[in-house]
């Protein structure tokens, strides 16, 4: 770290392994049908795997189902094969260029499943942020050590540093909480 007072850059690292939880939450199926539940899809495209939204549309016309309308007519196979091979637990329907997918509802023992998931996100993303924390804390001994800022500054930028991490990892939890309750929703 370049500058260990500058807790602007903590604070972007800290919000950067939040806004990573965000991305890895919001592709957990829930009850309701959202075109980020086929973010994790890769598609044989070319000669190489690509993300599923750069070779289709995803839509949700209803609230238990996707339609997936796919640019090229030739890639239609290669899409659904996608699909059915991604361990989601959907099975695409073909209508022409278009794959429709009816989400099933989910069960009691698949909803606990997804909270765990969810949880082991989080606990991720907490890591992240206590990495960050460590980083910031070395940062400032090390330049108390040589001298650059008085011991009362480093205490204080440490309290500063300790509040920034309680306050990523309170966000964490909410984001969690919200998570959990949307998922256990029937």
């Amino acid at each position: 770290m370049s500058d260990p007072t500058d807790l602007n850059d903590l604070k972007r690292r800290m919000e950067g392994a939040i806004n990573a939880y965000i991305g890895d939450i919001t592709s957990l199926r829930t009850g309701r049908a959202s075109a980020n539940i086929l973010d994790p899809v890769q598609v044989d495209a070319y000669g190489s795997k690509v993300p599923l939204n750069q070779v289709a549309n995803i839509t949700v016309p209803e609230s238990r189902m996707l339609s997936v309308n796919i640019w090229d007519k030739s890639m239609v196979n290669a899409v659904d094969r996608a699909i059915r091979e991604s361990h989601l637990g959907l099975n695409p329907i073909m209508d022409g260029q278009t794959l429709r997918i009816p989400l099933p509802e989910l069960n009691e023992e698949r909803r606990r499943s997804l909270v765990k998931v969810a949880h082991e996100y989080a606990e991720k993303a907490r890591v992240a942020i206590r990495h960050v924390r460590r980083d910031g804390m070395d940062g400032l001994k090390k330049a108390e050590k040589d001298g650059d800022i008085s011991q009362d500054d480093s205490r204080s930028l440490s309290e500063d540093v300790q509040k920034l991490t309680d306050e990523s990892i309170s966000r964490i939890d909410d984001l969690l909480a919200d998570k959990e309750k949307e998922i256990m929703q029937v």
